[in-house]
């Protein structure tokens, strides 16, 4: 029997080990796994290579739990006693406290960076043997035994076949790795796919209304899964089976690409196209990483290039090692070319789609849409391949691609300064007449009502040349597209301000809202009332949901236009109302103002290019007194107005209807609304 050290030349490492892996302490079993999985196939190229010439027989890794003990049990090569001092003893620390600060922020990285696969065990274990015997001819059974400090025995042991045993008596801190349920959880998770059969325990039926184990080993794993195959050996049927296996949840995926490379990498998988709900955070890491089978994360951000980390699937690489960090990941050169390989596979599928069954394309583009932008918004030159394919949807449910879009509205849609416009809605229903007033000019409206559209609208005005988006309601029709020089309004300035001032009086009080009135020229078949909204302030404030650093303009009130059209019948009806009922009160109002303001005209013509000191202190307090005076007489006539104004239900109902047109008439004014409109009707 030999005792000694292990060769760490400092003090106990164990307890490091087990601090440091503490959050992630369950890859112990993907470790020892994963390790007799090496040992078996080891054993399996020895036997075709002639080296070895026994037999292999049935090579199941067995993993079961005792009372206190949970055993990996392998037919593989198995060790000399030689070969455990070279591989277990001997781990030359430089010192744990440089261990430390190397590997402190990513503990993941201390077992596979040492290949201390093996060492992950006394994470949870307060004792691990090792009974162990080598393939090699006369070779002799050996048992290692350690109970987690630097101290080991090695002794000859009993075991009548060759591979190796490791028995981890489990620490009381730990105990809930002896859970049978535990232990199936975390062995579906780590080695579902692993390439050679592992068993925990039998396999159970019921008998007699219960549950019996029968004399079958549970395989846990399925040694060939899906992206080991071609696929040309595979049906549909089997890619979405395989989906269901790894999402049970989830909804039928769109579509799928089967990855295969052997240079200047070695890359599997297959990426599925699911179908996305509406938050995008939710269905990110759902791509499981695998290295040669083994499970390694499903956080793949660096692998995958952001954008892609939506899709649904299974990669798998040797040339990505089966413990990385995240520094580590950010700076290899395969995985940078693994990324690229994986966006332009992406794009080249959704391309050939395109392509060979455009139908098809279109009827899953809202589905698709997400991903396509999320890659063009972030990714230079993803957006490169994507303008050939992504698509623009109208309100009447038709597609274009890019190109097709501009040479349908370049016609009819590019404004005087040689400018494309492109109209968009982002609800049809909302939006209903500011669309069809848009069609009856024979303009294209186009729907842009997506999670990322607002982003998209802001990229594409930078990519395409010479053109700019338009939201259908944000301005009168004919002012969305100007052709040429408007005519001049028809209306004059002392009656545009007797319809701003009725009108603005009678404005219900709107949280965050605030509204500029405005009179325009607009053809008596239009609306009399319309609110709109400007594209700058409104795209600021969408954007701000969707980008930080942009919230002070979420914060900002709503500016909205409310524009009478001087046209309409029922606005000039109001206006010879008010002439004929405040006529008498606002004129010799209107006249005192008109002499008043004549005054300070003068006095203030008198103090042109004058300085301060130089205006004598009589006329200063004499223009003080006409400003203060005219206020007054404003007030007064603007009084006289609004109390009109509120004894007058076609211009409060005018407001409520352009309201409600916008989804902004709501609780108190929405009820006087329904009630005014039964009494104007009665």
């Amino acid at each position: 029997m030999q005792k000694g050290n292990i060769g760490v030349t400092t003090e106990n490492i164990f307890p490091v080990i087990k601090k440091f892996l503490y959050s992630d302490h369950e890859i112990f079993l993907r470790e020892l796994v994963s390790n007799a999985v090496d040992a078996t196939q080891k054993l399996k190229t020895l036997a075709s290579m002639g080296d070895f010439k026994g037999e292999l027989g049935d090579l199941t890794i067995h993993v079961s739990v005792g009372k206190d003990t949970i055993t990996v049990s392998d037919r593989g090569l198995g060790l000399t006693a030689e070969e455990i001092d070279k591989y277990i003893n001997q781990i030359a620390f430089s010192g744990a406290n440089d261990f430390l600060e190397k590997y402190k922020n990513d503990a993941n990285a201390i077992i596979g960076h040492f290949g201390l696969g093996f060492y992950s065990a006394f994470m949870v274990a307060k004792k691990v043997e090792i009974v162990t015997k080598s393939y090699k001819e006369d070779a002799k059974a050996v048992k290692w035994t350690c109970d987690g400090s630097p101290e080991f025995t090695l002794e000859d042991a009993e075991r009548a076949d060759r591979g190796t045993d490791i028995i981890l008596y489990i620490d009381d801190d730990c105990r809930e790795f002896l859970e049978e349920s535990r232990i199936s959880a975390l062995l579906n998770k780590y080695c579902r796919f692993l390439p050679i059969p592992v068993a925990f325990g039998k396999k159970k039926e019921w008998k007699d209304g219960k549950q019996v184990e029968t004399d079958e080993d549970n395989i846990i794993n399925d040694t060939t899964p899906l992206w080991t195959k071609k696929p040309s050996e595979l049906k549909d049927e089997d890619y979405t089976k395989f989906y269901r296996d790894l999402y049970p949840m989830s909804d039928e995926p769109l579509f799928w690409i089967h990855l295969n490379v052997d240079y200047p990498f070695h890359l599997t998988g297959i990426l599925y196209f699911p179908k996305v709900k509406s938050n995008i955070e939710l269905t990110k890491n759902k791509i499981q990483l695998y290295c040669n089978q083994v499970y390694v994360t499903d956080s793949v951000e660096g692998i995958v290039p952001d954008f892609l980390t939506l899709l649904h699937g299974v990669l798998d690489s040797p040339d990505i090692p089966l413990n990385v960090s995240r520094s580590y990941l950010q700076s290899d050169s395969n995985v940078k070319k693994i990324s690229t390989y994986i966006t332009k596979k992406v794009s080249d599928r959704l391309q050939g789609i395109f392509k060979n069954d455009r139908k098809q394309f279109e009827e899953k583009w809202n589905d698709l849409k997400i991903f396509i932008h999320y890659g063009m918004l972030t990714q230079e030159d993803f957006y490169e391949r994507a303008k050939d394919f992504a698509l623009l949807e109208d309100t009447d449910g038709k597609y274009y691609t890019y190109d097709e879009y501009k040479t349908l509205i370049k016609d009819a849609q590019t404004d005087k300064e040689n400018v494309l416009v492109y109209l968009y809605a982002n609800n049809k229903d909302e939006q209903y007449s500011y669309i069809e007033a848009a069609k009856a000019k024979g303009y294209n409206v186009l729907l842009m009502d997506g999670q990322l559209d607002i982003a998209v609208i802001s990229m594409l005005e930078q990519k395409l040349e010479k053109c700019r988006f338009t939201r259908v309601d944000s301005d009168v029709v004919d002012k969305l597209i100007v052709k040429e020089e408007q005519k001049g309004e028809t209306l004059d300035a002392g009656k545009q301000e007797v319809l701003s001032v009725m009108f603005k009086s009678q404005l219900p009080k709107i949280d965050k809202a605030e509204f500029h009135i405005t009179t325009e020229a607009m053809g008596e078949n239009a609306f009399p009332v319309m609110i709109t909204q400007s594209e700058y302030m409104r795209r600021m404030k969408d954007m701000a949901n969707i980008q930080s650093g942009m919230s002070f303009y979420g914060e900002m009130p709503d500016m909205f236009n409310l524009i009478l059209n001087s046209d309409h019948q029922l606005v000039k009806e109001i206006l010879e109302n008010e002439n004929q009922t405040c006529h008498a009160s606002v004129e010799p109002i209107q006249k005192e103002m008109d002499e008043t303001d004549a005054r300070r005209q003068e006095l203030r013509k008198k103090e042109e290019g004058k300085k301060a000191d130089e205006i004598p202190t009589a006329e200063k307090d004499e223009l003080s007194e006409l400003d203060k005076k005219w206020e007054e007489l404003k007030q007064q006539k603007d009084k006289v107005l609004t109390d009109y104004a509120g004894e007058n239900k076609v211009v409060r109902q005018l407001i409520d209807l352009a309201l409600l047109q916008n989804g902004m008439l709501k609780g108190e004014a929405l009820n006087k609304f329904l009630k005014r409109s039964i009494e104007l009707i009665g």
